[in-house]
């Protein structure tokens, strides 16, 4: 009788502490958000909507500063999209060949490989591209804009540098889950497309691939959501120059613009990082968000799958 009783209060102090773990994280989480809302909205009420987000001019510290971030935005959207554009191909197809191509051996060495990708830091990243990267872009903008006396060479720093980047940073997110979505595809969907007649090939992309198709749809949204929230790497290699997002250009991304300035900014110059910092909050938010409901879709589905299969 004593044993059950100890045993009884154990499972409820266990569920206490648990349920506080989870209540700490879920607080966490709101005063991040709450933080962030109040520290950037009074620049909103101060300098207006149409001013910030439709300005084009990024200049605080001027006599008559303007704050228009119209260009960061347009940067970290184009500059996401490209490196999605790059990365998620060669990610997914990376994905194909670990779950359904290669052997033990040369896929542990591809895992291997992505593993380090996955750990090194991203300020690793930016010196390599800095040391390695710019100087080749460089090149070829040389090449491209000799005896142009309207261009200005960015030395390999611009946005070409900063999506190159971006689309190897997100190749470990997009790999690792890609493959585990086309491994959790049932046998029997290859039995059936080989028994009909198709080749291993056709069977990867007309069957493998379309049943996968949620959690590689996750693994893509978790990616760029890595891409929007890099920092240091892209500080490095993308200029830092507040210009429209054209390839050759020295450009800023919403993360690159709170990390330079943030360390000597003051008063309303200050609370528009913060504005900065609550736009790419919510960006982040939405992807999380967006990646969620496709992740719940994907397990219902394989899950509904897996039943029917049992039955």
């Amino acid at each position: 009788m004593d044993f059950e009783k100890r045993r009884k209060a154990a499972e409820a102090a266990a569920r206490i502490f648990f349920f506080i773990c989870a209540a700490l994280t879920v607080l966490a989480v709101a005063a991040v958000i709450f933080y962030m809302i109040c520290m950037g909205l009074p620049a909103l009420g101060q300098l207006g909507l149409k001013e910030i987000f439709f300005g084009t001019r990024w200049k605080p510290t001027a006599a008559e500063p303007e704050f228009g971030i119209f260009y960061i935005i347009l940067t970290s959207l184009l500059g996401t999209v490209l490196a999605a554009a790059v990365g998620v191909p060669l990610g997914i197809l990376t994905a194909v060949y670990l779950a359904e191509l290669a052997d033990e051996k040369r896929a542990g060495l591809v895992r291997a490989a992505v593993e380090v990708l996955a750990g090194i830091p991203s300020v690793i990243y930016g010196l390599l591209g800095i040391y390695i990267l710019n100087p080749v872009i460089y090149r070829l903008e040389r090449k491209l804009f000799a005896g142009s006396e309207s261009h200005s060479f960015t030395g390999g720093a611009n946005l070409i540098s900063a999506v190159i980047v971006l689309a190897v940073m997100m190749l470990p997110t997009v790999i690792h889950i890609s493959e585990t979505s086309i491994r959790a595809v049932r046998p029997g969907i290859r039995e059936a497309s080989l028994a009909l007649g198709a080749d291993r090939v056709q069977t990867i992309f007309r069957s493998v691939l379309p049943a996968a198709r949620p959690g590689i749809l996750a693994a893509v949204i978790l990616g760029v959501g890595r891409a929007a929230g890099e920092a240091m790497a892209i500080t490095l290699v993308s200029g830092g120059s507040v210009n429209a997002p054209f390839p050759f250009y020295s450009v800023r991304f919403l993360t690159t613009a709170v990390v330079s300035e943030m360390g000597y900014a003051q008063g309303l110059h200050r609370q528009m990082l913060f504005t900065i910092a609550l736009v790419l909050l919510g960006f982040i938010l939405l992807v999380n968000g967006t990646a969620k409901l496709i992740l719940g879709k994907g397990a219902e589905k394989y899950g509904t799958d897996r039943t029917e299969g049992a039955g």
